[in-house]
C-alpha cells in the first residue's frame, strides 16, 4: 500500500541528511562551529541509513535527496549513494555547497547519482566570501562546471534571496543561467535561520523575481509535476531555465509529497514540524522492519496540512535548517 497521509497526499520523496557538519561558515548558519555539532554516536551509521531507506523504498519512496550539513564532508557518501541506487531508487539527487564537487563528481556519477543541486548565494566574489566566510568561490564555480560537463546536467543552482544581502543579484543570476545553460532556482527566505532574525520584509518574493527577470528576458512556463516545489520557466530567446520556490508567498503544501530524515535519525513530516519522531531509538532497540514500517505509517498519517508560516500563531521549529537537512 502506498505511503499516504490523512489528507490523501502520497509520500514519494525522502530527504536524507547524512551530517550536521559543513566546510563553510555561513553567517546565517552555525554548522561549522564544533560546539554545535552532535556527538558522533548520535548520528546514524551508514548501515542504519540503508536499512531505513530500504524500508521506505518498499513503502513507495522513489525519490531520495542526500543532504546535510554538507554531505560531501562525510566519508563514505559515494558508497551510500551506490547503496541507495541498488535499492531501486528511481530519482537520486544531492544538495551540496559545491566546494568538493569538482574532485568528487565522477565518483558520484559512477555511484548512480542522477541529479545535483548546488547552493550559491552570490556571484560576487567578495560578497560570497563574506557570506560563507571562506575563500572557495573558484572551487564552487569549478564544481558547477564539472557537474554541467557530466551526466548530472542540467545542473540546478540554488540561491536563497535575502533583502539587503543579495537581492540585487537577481538579474545577474538569471544571466548566469543563460550563459551556462543551467537551472537557476530562487528560494524565498524562510524562518529557519540560526539567529532567529527572520522578518517578512527580508523576503524577496517569487513574484518580484519573475517580474524583474521577465522585464529583461521574456519567460515561458515549463510544465511541472504538482508536487514539485519550483515553478519553472525557460527563456524565450535562448538557453537556461529558472525556478521559483515560494514557500512564504505561495505555499505548495497542498501537494507536498516529502518527508525528511535528520542526521540523528529523526523523521520529520514537514520542514516546520513542531516535533520530530525518533527512529534511531527503534533501530538500536531491536525493532523489526515491520515495526519500524508501522511506526512510519503512523507518523506520516499525522503529517501537517501545511506549514502555517502565514498564520498569526505560527511558531518556528526548534531546529534550524542545518539540523533538519536541506
Amino acid at each position: 500500500m502506498p505511503l499516504a497521509d490523512k489528507f490523501g497526499r502520497q509520500i514519494t520523496d525522502l530527504r536524507i541528511s547524512v551530517t550536521d557538519r559543513c566546510n563553510f561558515r555561513c553567517v546565517y548558519c552555525r554548522s561549522a562551529n564544533p560546539e554545535n555539532h552532535m556527538a558522533e554516536h548520535a548520528l546514524l551509521e551508514w548501515e542504519e541509513y540503508e536499512r531505513l531507506a530500504r524500508i521506505l523504498v518498499s513503502m513507495g519512496i522513489h525519490k531520495i535527496r542526500v543532504t546535510g550539513g554538507e554531505p560531501l564532508v562525510r566519508p563514505g557518501v559515494e558508497d551510500f549513494v551506490a547503496q541507495l541506487k541498488a535499492l531501486g531508487v528511481q530519482d537520486l539527487s544531492m544538495t551540496t555547497n559545491g566546494h568538493l564537487l569538482a574532485e568528487r563528481c565522477d565518483r558520484l556519477v559512477a555511484a548512480g547519482l542522477n541529479r545535483i543541486n548546488i547552493s550559491l548565494d552570490s556571484l560576487d566574489r567578495d560578497k560570497f566570501e563574506q557570506i560563507t566566510r571562506t575563500k572557495t568561490f573558484d572551487q564552487v564555480l569549478a564544481g558547477i562546471k564539472a557537474a554541467q560537463a557530466s551526466p548530472l546536467r542540467p545542473v540546478k543552482v540554488n540561491a536563497v534571496l535575502v533583502r539587503g544581502i543579495n537581492d540585487g543579484e537577481v538579474e545577474a543570476f538569471a544571466e548566469f543561467a543563460r550563459e551556462h545553460d543551467i537551472v537557476m532556482r530562487f528560494i524565498e527566505f524562510m524562518p529557519l535561520d540560526a539567529d532567529r532574525t527572520w522578518t517578512r520584509d527580508q523576503v524577496v518574493t517569487a513574484a518580484e523575481v519573475h517580474q524583474r527577470i521577465s522585464a529583461r528576458w521574456p519567460l515561458i512556463p515549463v510544465i511541472h509535476e504538482r508536487s514539485e516545489t519550483a515553478r519553472k520557466y525557460r527563456f524565450v530567446d535562448g538557453r537556461g531555465e529558472i525556478g521559483l520556490i515560494a514557500p512564504v508567498s505561495h505555499p505548495f503544501c497542498g501537494h507536498c509529497s516529502r518527508i525528511r530524515l535528520t542526521a540523528d535519525g529523526k523523521l520529520r513530516t514537514c520542514l516546520f514540524s513542531k516535533e520530530d519522531h525518533d527512529l534511531k531509538f527503534m533501530l538500536r532497540g531491536g525493532a523489526t522492519d515491520r515495526e519500524i514500517g508501522d511506526a512510519i505509517i503512523a507518523i506520516v498519517h499525522k503529517k501537517e496540512k501545511g506549514h502555517r508560516i502565514n498564520e498569526a500563531d505560527f511558531i518556528p521549529p526548534s531546529r534550524t535548517m542545518v539540523f533538519i537537512g536541506g
